[in-house]
């Protein structure tokens, strides 16, 4: 690594870059990218693990007019990402210009069919991808069995049998045809009015957190969550910056991880990188956190009041197809993608809720008791 190199980043205008090469010389790039994963994505696993985070029950919040506690945690942690993002960006601490999000072309068509049918399969198997890598974590078997099928399907839409029916699905409508992928751009407003669309949504937040009396402690939790969405970002621009091997800058997801993980087994050429680490410092922040709290417990498909493995089959099997066709799950398109207000990140979201509500309305009628969701960090995880 070239040491003046990196000299003249740390002293660039507007960035003050961690030195990531003394550990890039001690155990190379795809090491320092799986440490620097594992340790946002523990950060991830504790704060998501403590707060009881979860998109979908953020959803039923509002579908079944009930407290407001999940919601407020929910755009705690999304209001923080934003900010949080929109600041680094105006400083010069990241760049996303050249990520995925704004460098080509995104489908909005897949954003909008992948969200919807990633909404559904989140109902269907009572949450979301990480929510279920959290839930894994703290013992809980049919969270482990949902996450193994959307790895599998999720591999086989990724690079496998799905591919075709993945790229018919996506290519029908991008945002080459309305003129681009940056909200801003399309609003005429510069960085600051990211800040200001940041700031909005905390302002936003903590009104819903003080209607709803959400405890302290677990909205900020949700606040956490946000703030390792931001720690990704950051990380991974810096390393990009240090690196021989160009790597582009992104934030947490789960979905991709989940899949890339699968291929190990398969493709020899394969190693472990970022997703793996993300993967891993999530289970075990999230296992240590349940320890620490004594929130862990195993729960099986046996219990009563649990739905069928079917039902949870086939909410895996949607959200593996559904989250690769949107680029991302809740935390990968929905907080990585929304916090740097690229559109088709939002709209993928935006399908993800609305496909989650109408199911929740035309699927789960009959309104499941209170104990479906965790309302209090100190519950013991039982979707």
């Amino acid at each position: 690594m070239n040491s003046a190199y990196v000299s003249d980043i740390a002293t660039a205008p507007g960035h003050m870059a961690m030195d990531f090469v003394p550990l890039i010389d001690l155990v190379g790039e795809n090491a320092t990218a799986l440490i620097g994963g594992a340790v946002v994505g523990g950060l991830f696993g504790i704060f998501a693990q403590r707060s009881a985070f979860c998109t979908r029950s953020a959803v039923l919040d509002l579908t079944r007019r009930r407290g407001l506690s999940a919601l407020a945690v929910w755009a705690g942690g999304f209001a923080v990402a934003v900010l949080g993002i929109q600041l680094l960006l105006n400083y010069g601490y990241v760049d996303v210009r050249e990520t995925r999000f704004f460098s080509t072309a995104q489908s909005l068509s897949g954003a909008i069919i992948g969200g919807l049918v990633f909404g559904l399969g989140m109902v269907l198997s009572r949450g979301c991808v990480s929510r279920m890598i959290v839930l894994a974590a703290s013992g809980n078997l049919r969270a482990l069995y949902t996450s193994v099928i959307v790895a599998i399907v999720g591999l086989a839409t990724y690079s496998g049998v799905l591919v075709p029916l993945r790229d018919a699905a996506g290519g029908l409508w991008s945002t080459a045809a309305i003129g681009g992928n940056d909200l801003l751009v399309h609003a005429g407003l510069g960085q600051e009015g990211g800040i200001a669309i940041g700031a909005i949504l905390a302002v936003s937040a903590l009104a819903l957190a003080l209607v709803s009396k959400v405890s302290v402690w677990r909205f900020i939790g949700g606040i956490g969550v946000g703030a390792s969405v931001v720690a990704g970002w950051y990380f991974t621009y810096t390393l990009s910056l240090q690196v021989f091997e160009p790597i582009q800058a992104e934030s947490l997801s789960y979905i991709r991880p989940l899949a890339t993980t699968g291929a190990l087994a398969t493709d020899p050429d394969s190693f472990f990188g970022l997703d793996q680490g993300v993967l891993i410092g999530t289970l075990i922040g999230a296992f240590l956190a349940a320890i620490l709290f004594g929130n862990f417990r195993i729960a099986t498909f046996t219990e009563p009041g649990t739905p069928s493995v079917l039902r949870y089959t086939i909410g895996a099997v949607l959200m593996g197809f559904g989250g690769i066709l949107a680029v991302g799950c809740t935390i990968g398109a929905g907080f990585t993608g929304g916090a740097v207000l690229a559109v088709s990140s939002l709209v993928g979201l935006a399908a993800m809720v609305v496909g989650a509500a109408l199911a929740d309305r035309f699927i789960d009628r009959e309104r499941a008791p209170a104990a479906d969701t965790l309302h209090d960090a100190s519950l013991s995880p039982a979707e």
